[in-house]
């Protein structure tokens, strides 16, 4: 019986000593998030809300990988699903995709038709859910920052916004939704119709003010999955 009661003392002080298993994060998308896990000249989104874990004593739950490849697209995104997240045994994915979709449409004309964007997006959380990864997904922001809807791209961008709210309602997935949020941000704050420099540097890639408003609309989601 003594025996038995040290076995259960040093069980209960080993489990108390065990490490935590971290919540492993993957940020999946474009330049976007390939910029966000950089620290030189801006600060990206990723290493803004490891900033945030520590701040809230949080880093000891949570590990945040960034998997971001500027010019990439939706299907792209499928075509590295395997060896760039599902190997990496992850327990959240945010998708964040779409600007080039839309982009390279009327830049390049190697974009994306919104069938096919809708039909690769689904085929990722398909192959996420069959792993039981919850995923997060994510509306494009901008291209340009005028609020009077004068951008060239400001109706496919939300035309393809809306296609991934509906997936989200469809999966029953959590939405981060950084087209209305930047829209209602920008006007707000950018009184003079600006292009640039609000959030972004370039009309597309966020400066410090974007990465942190990117930062504090993800980790609100992220935090709240169970």
């Amino acid at each position: 019986m003594k025996n038995l009661l040290v076995i259960s003392v040093v069980l209960l002080i080993s489990c108390a000593f065990t490490a935590q298993k971290k919540t492993k994060v993957i940020f999946f998308g474009d330049s976007i998030t390939e910029l966000g896990v950089k620290k030189e000249k801006y600060v990206g989104y990723i290493v803004k809300m490891d900033s945030m874990l520590k701040a809230e004593k949080k880093d000891d739950q949570y590990e945040l990988i960034g998997s971001g490849i500027s010019g990439n697209k939706v299907y792209d995104l499928y075509l590295r699903l395997e060896e760039d997240v599902l190997v990496k045994n992850p327990d959240v994915v945010v998708i964040y995709i779409g600007v080039n979709d839309v982009w390279h449409k009327t830049l390049l004309g190697t974009g994306t038709d919104a069938d096919k964007f809708e039909k690769f997006y689904q085929a990722i959380i398909n192959k996420l859910s069959a792993k039981g990864i919850k995923a997060i997904l994510c509306t494009p922001a901008v291209v340009g920052e005028k609020t009077d809807m004068s951008n060239q791209l400001d109706g496919d961008l939300n035309r393809y916004s809306n296609i991934i709210r509906d997936l989200a309602k469809k999966n029953n997935l959590p939405l981060v939704d950084l087209r209305k949020k930047f829209l209602d941000y920008l006007k707000d704050n950018n009184p003079r119709n600006e292009e640039k420099n609000i959030l972004t540097y370039d009309r597309v890639h966020m400066n410090d003010k974007g990465n942190q408003f990117i930062a504090d609309q993800m980790w609100k989601e992220i935090k709240d999955i169970k």
